[in-house]
């Protein structure tokens, strides 16, 4: 009877005593969760955060695969050095969306953490060049070139947001929203063997240096190789197929020496309500389950979004979508849908990039039709710079064909019709000898047209001129 009693006793301690050690536990567990966010609103905050950080993470998948090496070579270099392009790019190039074939890349990457950088480019003896500088988000902060520095040698400082100090006399400062820093310059050749190795001679001296060793003999380091990064896939791709966790913590860490705007507060403070804030570590387990499978299905939502935007980028004319790049302020998407489609965009009175993937009556452009784009006399893009006519895949890549031609321009001996206008033929299979030499070879599938005009005169830039339909021909 008395251990019944002393049962009884201590079961009365005890189940209040259980009961409040589960609540204590569940408290403390509940202390290290967000403040629980509906699944419904997880999704929308995942979804706009993944579309307002996917430059800055494919520039950082970018970078990896772009300065992986020891020393450079092609389009790769290790940090702080020049990979310059020595020839144009083929069909196999799938470093960067829609490469172009009428201008030598030049291209560097910088992490301006530690320390600011020189540039110097060489008298390019009025070649055009352009040297367009984009931040880690893509902007494009600065660009000297022919059309806003001339072609005189010169010497460009390069600054993180957070340098101050005095620069050397005679050298220009350019000062980025962010650390990293992308060079994608661009030096106009005409193509053949002669004009290629003028370029090289002005491509050997494009250089970059500390500005600690400005004015002193300066060696760049060896780089160093990372076997872990993976130089076989594209890095959009890359970027495109990243798990929930690796996108948004990569996207939480980049953003600490990359910072948002101050015009980004807005979405800052909303995904602050899902972890992910600047420079702090983006923990999943934080998020209760409904919010993770929230976020996970936020990836491929924005991914969706960012690939339907590349359909509607800027204005339609004709047939032809015609936006103003390399700036753009709060318009995420926009901004997300130039990376996918052309990561390294130049500012519009640099180069602007009417792009068509429908024909001039709104139909699927494909290999399977014949078509062709019809210039009248006097009429051709107007442009201080150069034009030309690139073709890609539906991927935004060059495509492989027996004539290794991937672009018509102003450089090619164009076949005139009786008026002087002129019809660029663009279709599969090779069309009559006599048409050929104004043949621009298509893919079998569906394919997309970019129509460049470097530095575009005012009447393109007004609106004055526009770019003609592409029309289906039956030959």
């Amino acid at each position: 009877m008395r251990d019944e009693k002393t049962y009884r006793k201590w079961r009365l301690v005890l189940i209040p005593l259980t009961l409040i050690l589960i609540a204590v536990w569940a408290y403390s567990k509940a202390g290290n969760l967000i403040n629980a966010v509906p699944e419904q609103q997880a999704l929308e905050i995942g979804t706009e955060a993944y579309i307002y950080g996917y430059p800055l993470v494919t520039m950082e998948m970018t970078r990896r695969v772009m300065t992986n090496g020891a020393a450079p070579q092609t389009m790769k270099a290790p940090m702080g050095q020049f990979a310059n392009a020595r020839e144009y790019p083929n069909a196999s190039f799938k470093d960067v969306t829609a490469p172009n074939a009428d201008t030598l890349y030049s291209s560097a990457w910088l992490d301006l953490s530690k320390e600011a950088y020189v540039l110097h480019v060489p008298d390019e003896n009025d070649r055009y060049y352009l040297m367009p500088m984009l931040d880690g988000w893509t902007n494009v902060f600065a660009s000297p070139g022919k059309r806003t520095t001339g072609t005189k040698a010169g010497d460009y400082a390069i600054t993180g947001p957070h340098w101050e100090g005095t620069l050397p006399v005679g050298v220009i400062e350019y000062k980025s929203p962010t650390d990293m820093v992308w060079i994608l310059g661009r030096t106009y050749c005409t193509g053949t063997p002669e004009d290629f190795k003028a370029v090289h001679v002005i491509q050997d001296q494009y250089s970059l240096k500390p500005l600690s060793a400005y004015g002193k003999p300066y060696s760049p380091l060896k780089g160093k190789v990372d076997p872990n990064i993976n130089m076989t896939t594209a890095p959009r791709e890359q970027v495109n197929n990243m798990p929930a966790l690796a996108y948004f913590k990569l996207l939480a860490a980049l953003m600490k020496n990359n910072p948002p705007s101050p015009a980004d507060s807005p979405i800052v403070g909303e995904m602050a309500k899902i972890g992910i804030v600047p420079g702090k570590d983006f923990d999943m387990g934080k998020l209760d389950p409904a919010a993770v499978k929230a976020l996970e299905q936020a990836t491929k939502t924005g991914l969706e979004r960012i690939v339907t935007e590349t359909e509607h980028l800027g204005k339609k004319v004709n047939g032809w979508q015609i936006s103003f790049t390399g700036k753009y302020g709060t318009d995420y998407l926009f901004r997300a849908a130039v990376t996918y489609a052309g990561l390294g965009a130049n500012l519009p009175q640099d180069a602007v990039y009417p792009i068509a993937s429908v024909d001039g009556s709104g139909q699927r452009l494909s290999g399977a039709h014949n078509y062709v784009l019809h210039f009248e006399n006097g009429k051709m893009p107007p442009v201080n710079g150069f034009w030309s006519l690139t073709m890609y895949n539906a991927q935004y890549f060059f495509v492989a064909n027996s004539l290794n031609r991937y672009t018509l321009s102003q450089r090619n001996k164009f076949n005139l019709n009786p008026d002087g206008s002129v019809d660029l033929y663009l279709e599969h299979a090779p069309p009559a000898s006599n048409l050929k030499a104004n043949w621009l070879p298509a893919p079998d599938g569906d394919f997309v047209l970019v129509l460049r005009l470097y530095w575009p005169r005012e009447a393109f830039l007004n609106g004055g001129w526009e770019p003609p339909p592409v029309l289906q021909a039956q030959r």
